[in-house]
C-alpha cells in the first residue's frame, strides 16, 4: 500500500511555507509578545533562539539527500534537542517516511505518533494522522487505525479520512461499513485527490453482488 500519496505534496507546501515565511512568523509572534515581556529581552532570548532551530531545520533537511547514511542518527539528534519545537514534529515526520521505505512499520508508527504529539498545526497533525493509520493496517491494527481516524482533525481532511476507514473496514471484512465511509469519502470530494474511490466502491459492489448472487438451478 503506498503509504505517502497526496497528502506529501500537502507537507512538501507546509514545509515550504514554513521554511518561507517561518521567521516572519517568528517575529509576529515576537511582537505580540513585546508589550508583556519586552521586546528586546524577548528578542536577544526566545526569538534568537527560534531563529537558530528553524536554520538547524533546513540545513538538517538539504542534507539530508547528500548524506542519507547519517540523516536518521542527525534527525534523533535534532528531535532531542528541540523536543519543544514545532520543528520536532516535521523531523518526525521525516524520520517515519524514511522507516516506511524500509518497511519498518513498527519504527514508522513510533515517529508518526511523535510528530501527531508535537503537532504545531492541526494540518500537519492531520497529515501525520493519515499515515499512522496507514501504517497501523499495514500491521494489521485495525481497531487502532479507526481509533486514529476518529481522533477531531481539520475538514478538510474528511475525505482521505473516510477512504481509509473504508479500506480498513474492507481488510476486516466489513463490506457494508466499507461501502458506506467511500460513499462518505465521494461525497466530500474525495474524487478530485483520490480518483480511485469509485473504482474501490464498484469493486466492492461487484463482490458482495456475487457473493449474494444464487445460482440457477440446472
Amino acid at each position: 500500500m503506498e503509504i505517502y500519496q497526496t497528502e506529501e505534496q500537502q507537507v512538501e507546501a507546509l514545509k515550504g511555507y514554513w521554511q518561507e515565511n517561518g521567521n516572519m512568523i517568528i517575529a509576529g509572534i515576537a511582537l505580540g509578545f513585546a508589550g508583556f515581556i519586552g521586546f528586546n529581552l524577548y528578542k536577544d532570548n526566545k526569538l534568537d533562539n527560534e531563529l537558530a532551530v528553524s536554520e538547524s531545520y533546513q540545513t538538517l533537511i538539504e542534507n539530508s539527500t547528500k548524506d542519507k547514511a547519517n540523516f536518521n542518527a542527525n534527525a534523533e539528534k535534532f528531535i532531542s534537542e528541540n523536543t519543544n519545537t514545532s520543528y520536532a514534529s516535521l523531523t518526525a515526520l521525516a524520520l517515519a517516511k524514511e522507516a516506511a521505505t524500509a518497511k519498518d512499520w513498527a519504527l514508522a508508527q513510533t515517529q508518526l505518533s511523535a510528530a501527531i504529539a508535537s503537532a504545531p498545526t492541526g494540518g500537519i497533525k492531520g497529515i501525520a494522522s493519515l499515515r499512522l493509520a496507514r501504517v497501523q493496517i499495514q500491521l494489521e491494527q485495525y481497531s487502532e487505525a479507526l481509533v486514529t481516524l476518529a481522533q477531531p482533525l481539520p475538514e478538510s481532511f474528511t475525505a482521505a479520512i473516510e477512504e481509509i476507514k473504508g479500506d480498513t473496514y474492507l481488510l476486516q471484512g466489513k463490506e457494508e461499513l466499507a461501502r458506506d465511509a467511500y460513499q462518505a469519502a465521494i461525497a466530500a470530494d474525495g474524487l478530485a485527490s483520490s480518483p480511485s474511490l469509485q473504482m474501490k466502491l464498484d469493486d466492492l459492489a461487484t463482490a458482495v453482488n456475487l457473493s449474494t448472487s444464487v445460482p440457477v438451478a440446472k
